[in-house]
């Protein structure tokens, strides 16, 4: 199926589409509509079955998706067929947790290696690098690396994520709670925790005030 333009909305949704779909047991039919995504995962069914028509094309009549063939088909969307090569720099906790989480290889995320101003160890557990920022820019170079990964603190995030750019990196991850400023063919995905509990907060408290 051709690859259309497709919302950064839409491309946010597909992978919790993909997330429900092999959580299935074994012996779950065959073939499953869009009617039933929505009702399990509590959205709406024209929202669902707009979203799946941009990625397939398998989709049939009172009948419905494939449910093998929906799957194959968001993850060739989403490219977890296709393994990218990044690397990750700030190697604290945070950062050794997520190179040591082969969980990544399911979406087709391979980190090669960690950089740290100041390594305290050479290597994970199962055998990744960790090396010194010095050798960011030939590493970078050498495998071809267009992702990276920021996992330092606030005041440094801006400072590392330009170097990154200057090493071709055309895409960055990061979790340091701070907007980066990068050029427009740059594409940055934050992951603010500082967010996400604040909504959790506000849940809870909202919960807590029905219950009083």
């Amino acid at each position: 199926m051709e690859k259309k333009e497709i919302s950064k909305s839409v491309l946010k949704r597909l992978p919790g589409y993909l997330a429900y779909l092999k959580t299935l047991p074994e012996g779950s039919a065959t073939y499953i509509s869009a009617t039933a995504l929505a009702n399990a995962l509590g959205m709406g069914e024209v929202q669902v079955r707009k979203d799946l028509a941009m990625v397939s094309d398998g989709g049939r009549p009172k009948i419905g998706y494939l449910r093998e063939s929906l799957m194959e088909d968001i993850s060739q969307f989403l490219g977890y067929d296709n393994t990218t090569d990044a690397i990750l720099v700030g190697a604290g906790k945070l950062g050794q947790a997520l190179l040591g989480y082969s969980g990544f290889a399911d979406y087709g995320l391979n980190i090669l290696a960690a950089f740290d101003i100041n390594p305290t160890i050479d290597k994970t557990e199962d055998g990744k690098p960790i090396l010194p920022m010095e050798k960011l820019e030939s590493f970078c170079k050498t495998n071809k690396i267009l992702m990276g990964i920021i996992t330092v603190p606030a005041q440094y995030a801006q400072q590392v994520c330009d170097r990154l750019i200057a090493c071709g990196i055309k895409a960055v991850w990061t979790f340091a709670p701070v907007h980066l400023d990068v050029p427009d063919n740059i594409l940055v995905q934050s992951e603010n925790m500082a967010n996400s509990l604040a909504l959790l907060s506000m849940h809870l408290r909202a919960h807590m005030k029905d219950k009083k």
